[in-house]
């Protein structure tokens, strides 16, 4: 998928999940889950672009693993929000489905470049 794509679909999650956390009812477990959402799903965006302007694939990797990390911690956020009974499952559904599809891209993006370092170091 082409690196400009991926910087507008994780800018778009990110301002999603502002949009969310606006609408998340005003008591302290929301804010709490909320802003821990907040955090992560704007460091998928902000570390997807460091990403695209690392200058090894060493480099590459390791802010791709970052944003792995993140947008799997959405995930979790997601899930203690449905679970807590704070937002409705069908609500987030689609917020939910893009987190998943985002980290699936970008965890076959690492495996590709970590097999292509892998490679590299045994020439």
């Amino acid at each position: 998928m082409d690196a400009e794509i991926l910087k507008h679909r994780t800018k778009q999650f990110a301002l999603r999940n502002i949009k969310l956390f606006k609408a998340l009812p005003n008591n302290d477990e929301s804010r709490i889950i909320g802003k821990q959402l907040l955090r992560s799903a704007t460091s998928v965006a902000a570390n997807y672009r460091a990403a695209c302007r690392a200058r090894s694939d060493a480099e590459f990797y390791s802010k791709l693993s970052i944003v792995v990390e993140e947008i799997d911690e959405c995930c979790f956020w997601m899930e203690l929000l449905i679970e807590a009974e704070i937002v409705n499952k069908s609500k987030l559904q689609s917020l939910n489905d893009e987190a998943n599809e985002i980290l699936l891209i970008m965890s076959k993006s690492r495996n590709t470049i970590k097999n292509k370092i892998t490679l590299n170091k045994s020439k």
